[in-house]
């Protein structure tokens, strides 16, 4: 029986074998029939859009060549790397190469469905697909992941997207992506194991996700996101490094959605380690020019401190600096650290060698979707093919910020094929610097408010500016147009044109109005690196009135001291009830040679010296100003300083001659992330020109109101008084506030400490504590009105002294200053304690006021 198996099995595999031999052999001369010869000519067939030629410009075939199968499906592959067909086929017609393809189908319109926490503009930002655009199921497909991963960034874990298409004539089709966005996934804790140094709630405030709470419904923060969750691994071990926990790690980062499948629950596991101090620091060169012990006297790290990574990158970068300067360009800083846990020491060896030196390439700048490169170029302080310099490089980077034309500047460098070449890239994001805003508010300063301005600080993207802003308050009045060109002439020179028309009513303060129209011209141009110098021009026509009051003289020009009796009977002996008033204008007795003139009447000799400058004249004002920056930041400087000085000469032509100098200096220094401690001191005096003329009130400086926290709008300062005293025993009974005067001379240091609100960042709230010290004074001669002796102008019949205190005594204040970005404009609100005044200044304890920002 198993012979007849093993006979039979081997006749059936003997007939198996050949025939497949013979199978394979007729195959074999099929092929070799398919692609033997040569291509006559190539047919292209069921092509619409795409002409025929094109189809054949991606083959790697063309008439005259042979059938080569390598070469076919080469061009089969390329045909399908395209994207523009959905299938293609390649055969053999006789000599004719025969291409069959099926064209793709074109997008007419992207349509979203379903969504509402995103917007169709943001969605289209993020997918591949777009109107007349090519439609391919893979291509969609990945939009759909695309569009999916939006949504769980936005904490929207269950939204699902459906993706549809509608057929159109001429092979067009509508894509549409059907989206049920599903609930916002919150995080309904935060938890953390093994943190003994530090509560659950600090480590908390140190990340960036935030526990989902219901006044936190202008973030998003409170939204489970993994890539955040990563980002907040790095927040934790950045904090516990700065406090000194040098072997602190995450081992976990855990996730639980909760069973409805709405929150998850956030769980991360620390090994804090022990707390390190500094230990031994010290550097070490072998440069010629560079000492080891001049370079650690640049270390900002004191031994013995608590150990914080970050001073380790603000050494690095202060010894780069250092070397900089004293001509090494590419310095190689190789901070070596020496752990030491039995003693809590971590000892840091700084190593400075001489790196390689580095040429840049090129420099490309990229998100500039209206700003010019040219605009952008002419901030940088390399070009391409200058040896690469880190200092330069972040002193270009602070000069395009400070353009303000930007959200966001990054540059960052690209390494090359070459090792001595590296590309520079140099990443911006624009911001609106356009706007027409139209503002109305209240402030307890200025009561009405109403601003409409057109500003465009980047014209047409060449840096040009152009304001035109009117302006009205119950105090002033305000229209004022102005154009700079920062490149005039195409030199590094910034020139502009001003118009402005004025109006302050200074009545309630100072009894006086001005109006002010002129027309000005300027330049300005650097010094070095960090000084600019500016000149000026101005030619303005100021016309100041003092205000009407009517006042009751005799004919010897003396105020009338007649009383009036407006109660009780006409009985000498009995003058208990009697009533008396002063004598008003309404009472003038022409028989008695009474006369009501104006305040300002020069038959009035007490008249205010105020009045000297009730007149219209033509002021020709010259200045310069010289401003230097050491910030290390030109929009929110953390360190340095900065320095000002401008000085304005009336009198080259002209009805006025004075001289005003000004001066403000500030000094910043970061304390501890938002908290940033700052000093201003800043002085001015204005002196005249001519003799016996004085300075014209609308000339002079008045301080308080914002200017001043916690006095009022020329709130302190020089002030007429009258004073009342007791007949018999000198006493001070009254004392009556009267005009400001202005002053010829200020004084002033502001000290402010910015805090954070603790609010998040999208309320657009801060707050800043502050101390403003300093004082108004120093009329000098005509300026000042003499003192007068007479009865109480108020009816009281006892003595008085009407005069002007002008002593510069110091004033000082301190307080809260709260600042909130609000939907209807920048709102400030300012809560002040007096902490030394004079008697007769006008002080408030809270004032709030809005301004526009343009």
């Amino acid at each position: 029986m198993r012979k007849f198996l093993a006979a039979t099995f081997m006749a059936s595999s003997a007939f198996a074998l050949t025939g497949a031999l013979g199978i394979t052999g007729e195959a074999q001369a099929q092929e070799d029939a398919r692609y033997g010869g040569t291509i006559r000519s190539i047919i292209v067939e069921g092509n619409r859009r795409i002409e025929a030629r094109t189809v054949q410009s991606y083959l790697l075939l063309e008439p005259g060549d042979s059938f080569d199968p390598n070469r076919i499906d080469l061009s089969l592959k390329t045909l399908f790397a395209t994207n523009l067909f959905a299938d293609v086929q390649i055969d053999r017609s006789g000599d004719d190469l025969l291409v069959r393809v099926v064209e793709n189908p074109i997008i007419n319109r992207v349509i979203f469905e379903g969504n509402r926490a995103l917007d169709d503009d943001k969605l289209k930002e993020d997918i591949q697909a777009e109107p007349r655009g090519i439609f391919t199921a893979a291509r969609v497909q990945s939009d759909v992941q695309r569009i999916l991963e939006l949504y769980r960034q936005s904490g929207r874990f269950a939204a699902k997207v459906e993706p549809k298409y509608k057929p159109l004539e001429q092979n067009r089709v509508d894509l549409i992506f059907e989206i049920t966005e599903g609930p916002v996934t919150g995080v309904r804790a935060i938890n953390f194991i093994g943190n003994e140094a530090y509560s659950d709630s600090r480590l908390r405030s140190e990340i960036v996700t935030r526990q989902s709470r219901f006044w936190r419904f202008f973030s998003s923060n409170d939204n489970y996101d993994p890539g955040r969750l990563e980002y907040d691994r790095e927040k934790l071990r950045q904090f516990y490094q700065n406090n000194g926990y040098y072997d602190f790690r995450v081992t976990s980062a855990v996730a639980e959605l909760t069973p409805d499948q709405k929150d998850f629950y956030i769980t991360m596991t620390v090994d804090e380690g022990r707390q390190y101090d500094f230990g031994e620091v010290k550097v070490e060169t072998a440069l010629e020019k560079l000492d080891g012990n001049a370079l650690r006297r640049a270390v900002p790290i004191t031994e013995g401190s608590l150990f914080k990574g970050d001073l380790i990158e603000d050494a690095i970068d202060a010894l780069t600096y250092t070397a900089g300067i004293a001509g090494y360009a590419f310095v190689d800083i190789r901070p070596q650290l020496d752990v030491n846990p039995d003693t809590g020491r971590i000892d840091v060896t700084f190593v400075v060698d001489e790196g390689p030196r580095v040429y840049i390439d090129r420099i490309n700048i990229v998100g500039n979707t209206q700003t010019l490169d040219n605009v952008i170029r002419r901030e940088l302080r390399i070009s391409e093919g200058d040896a690469f310099n880190r200092i330069l490089l972040d002193r270009s980077k602070n000069r395009v910020r400070a353009l303000g034309y930007f959200k966001e500047v990054e540059i960052e460098e690209v390494a090359t094929d070459e090792p001595d070449r590296t590309v520079v890239n140099i990443t911006v994001e624009e911001q609106p610097t356009g706007e027409l805003s139209f503002a109305a508010g209240f402030s307890s300063v200025d009561a009405y408010l109403i601003d409409l301005s057109a500003s465009q600080r980047n014209l047409r993207g060449r840096g040009q500016s152009v304001v035109a802003r009117v302006s009205s308050s119950s105090r002033q009045q305000v229209v004022d147009l102005r154009f700079t060109e920062p490149r005039f002439l195409d030199r590094n020179l910034s020139a502009g044109i001003d118009a402005f028309a004025t109006r302050q009513d200074f009545e309630e303060f100072s009894d006086f109005t001005s109006e002010t129209y002129g027309t000005g011209v300027r330049v300005a141009f650097p010094l070095t690196e960090r000084m600019q110098l500016g000149l000026s021009y101005r030619l303005q026509y100021d016309d100041v009135q003092i205000t009407d009051r009517d006042v009751l003289i005799d004919s010897n020009g003396l105020p009338v001291e007649r009383y009036i009796q407006i109660a009780g009977e006409d009985t000498p002996d009995d003058a208990d009830d009697d009533l008396f008033r002063f004598a008003l204008p309404a009472d003038v007795d022409a028989s008695l040679g009474e006369m009501v003139v104006d305040q300002c009447d020069i038959a009035y000799l007490y008249r205010n010296t105020i009045c000297r400058s009730e007149r219209s004249e033509i002021s020709s004002i010259i200045g310069y100003n010289f401003y230097w920056d050491r910030t290390n930041d030109p929009i929110r400087p953390t360190r340095g300083f900065n320095f000002r000085f401008n000085q304005d000469l009336a009198g080259i032509g002209g009805d006025v001659k004075y001289l005003r100098t000004e001066t403000t200096t500030s000094f910043y220094r970061g304390i501890w992330r938002d908290v940033v401690a700052s000093a201003t001191l800043s002085g001015g005096y204005v002196f005249p020109l001519e003799d016996g003329q004085g300075v014209r009130i609308n000339n002079r400086f008045f301080r308080g109101g914002s200017s001043f926290r916690g006095f009022d709008v020329a709130g302190l300062g020089p002030r007429e008084i009258i004073r009342v005293f007791d007949e018999t025993t000198g006493e001070v009974l009254n004392t009556y506030r009267l005009n400001s005067q202005g002053g010829n001379l200020y004084y002033q240091g502001t000290f402010e400490l910015s805090m954070p609100s603790f609010l998040p960042e999208e309320y657009g709230v801060k707050s800043a504590l502050f101390m403003d010290v300093g004082s108004l004074g120093t009329l000098r001669g005509p300026d000042k009105s003499p003192t007068i002796y007479r009865p109480d102008p108020y009816g009281s019949g006892n003595p008085a002294v009407q005069y002007v205190k002008d002593a510069a005594s110091l004033r000082a204040s301190a307080g809260l200053s709260v600042f909130w970005d609000s939907p209807f404009g920048p709102i400030r609100f300012d809560f002040s304690q007096i902490l030394r005044r004079e008697d007769y200044d006008r002080t408030e304890t809270f004032r709030f006021s809005t301004s526009t920002r343009f």
